[in-house]
């Protein structure tokens, strides 16, 4: 909030990193904890998407994570991390997309640049099955 010159306050926005998604107010860095938490993950963020639709526009979770250096990451799936989160979070909590990242762009100030950071790929995705063609 801040004070206008003609003495009215002008709401600017949350200063923290809590959203609401689907009726749920989300605590985005609990679930980046979560995501830390996990062996193999060295650095985790979680931003709040927008998708356009037919029907709209739906919000929903990204988790941005990069990997250990050292091969504590091996098997570590986009399956794996879901099913991990699973465990922890409730399910209106746990990230509709996933991307792994070598590592996460800062600004010039060396801050996380959460701008900077891509939209995920809904395409197929390496743990996705595609049956053969003939």
């Amino acid at each position: 909030m801040r004070w206008l010159s003609d003495g009215n306050l002008e709401y600017i926005g949350r200063n923290d990193e809590q959203v609401k998604i689907r009726g749920y107010r989300i605590e985005l860095g609990e679930i980046e904890h979560a995501m830390t938490r996990i062996e193999g993950i060295k650095q985790a963020c979680v931003l709040a998407r927008e998708r356009k639709t037919d029907s709209g526009s739906t919000k929903y979770l990204v988790g941005y994570y990069v990997a250990g250096a050292d091969g504590d990451h091996e098997g570590l799936t986009e399956a794996i991390i879901i099913e991990k989160l699973s465990k922890v979070l409730p399910d209106y909590m746990v990230p509709g997309a996933l991307v792994a990242m070598e590592s996460f762009p800062l600004t010039v100030n060396g801050k996380l640049d959460r701008r900077a950071l891509p939209d995920p790929d809904f395409g197929s995705s390496p743990d996705e099955y595609v049956a053969p063609n003939e």
